[in-house]
């Protein structure tokens, strides 16, 4: 079973996904099933989970929509409005099994307390009551923020995406993994192996130049709580699902082949909750 835990769907807007500069042409384009299914083919995949990559309800009901009418997506990490007073009610009108994890982009926000603040705090925790997870989007300056929230909610399955976006081009190990450290600490998170190429020079990276990331990551979290991503479409910038995939499978290959099994798929269905769907 290999289970991407990272993708994204859209219809291209050049002012909905206003991220997408002028100069990515790879992704100034449609991605929704049609090409979601060439690329699960292409990389034998058993199942998917697609991921926010606009802060809109409107685009997590569409993610949604799309969830229940292919089996390939086993799950939904959807935007909602955690600080909002009506978050109860947008959950319960959301009301789709499919709907895993939330996700907020707090790697634009300046505020360096942001995830202390109360209505996040608020949201957070009524994310937590209803057995969601919560993918952590952020940069590496912000990994102890991040720690602060963690130690707040022991009961929130956290799931930190793309190894918390280490400065890879400037060789930023250093600070990085000093806070890493701190957060992988806590059992109650999760990290997804992805994202890393764009965080390098996409047109230059080398799976050398990854390597001493990609292993703290695999040392601190271990087998049990690494989470196989593509980060497809975006990915697409420096190297493709399948080529991303290869990679990942050469750095674990000394695991043994129930570990193996856990990062490429099987930690999607704990972490995410997928067992029932």
């Amino acid at each position: 079973m290999i289970i991407d835990a990272h993708h994204h769907l859209w219809r291209f807007d050049p002012v909905a996904y206003d991220w997408i500069g002028e100069h990515d042409v790879a992704l100034r384009r449609d991605f929704v099933l049609p090409e979601l299914r060439q690329m699960a083919h292409l990389g034998d995949l058993t199942g998917t989970i697609a991921v926010q990559a606009r802060q809109s309800l409107e685009e997590t009901r569409w993610l949604l929509q799309l969830a229940e009418s292919e089996p390939l997506i086993r799950g939904v990490v959807g935007w909602v409005p955690l600080a909002d007073p009506a978050l109860p009610e947008i959950l319960n009108a959301l009301a789709s099994p499919r709907l895993v994890g939330v996700r907020h982009v707090v790697q634009g926000e300046s505020d360096p307390s942001f995830l202390q603040q109360p209505g996040i705090v608020r949201g957070l925790a009524e994310i937590s009551r209803r057995g969601l997870s919560y993918d952590l989007l952020i940069k590496a300056h912000q990994l102890s923020q991040a720690t602060r929230c963690v130690q707040q909610f022991p009961e929130l399955r956290f799931i930190l995406d793309h190894g918390g976006k280490p400065d890879i081009r400037h060789r930023g190990i250093a600070t990085w993994k000093t806070d890493l450290v701190a957060l992988a600490h806590h059992p109650n998170v999760a990290c997804k192996l992805s994202g890393l190429v764009t965080e390098a020079d996409p047109r230059t990276w080398t799976l050398a130049e990854l390597e001493p990331y990609v292993h703290t990551i695999l040392d601190l979290f271990g087998p049990r709580r690494v989470l196989f991503g593509s980060d497809w479409p975006v990915c697409l910038l420096g190297t493709t699902q399948r080529q991303w995939l290869d990679a990942v499978r050469g750095w674990i290959a000394a695991w043994s082949a129930s570990d193996q099994a856990a990062v490429l798929g099987n930690n999607a269905v704990t972490w995410y909750h997928l067992e029932s769907l």
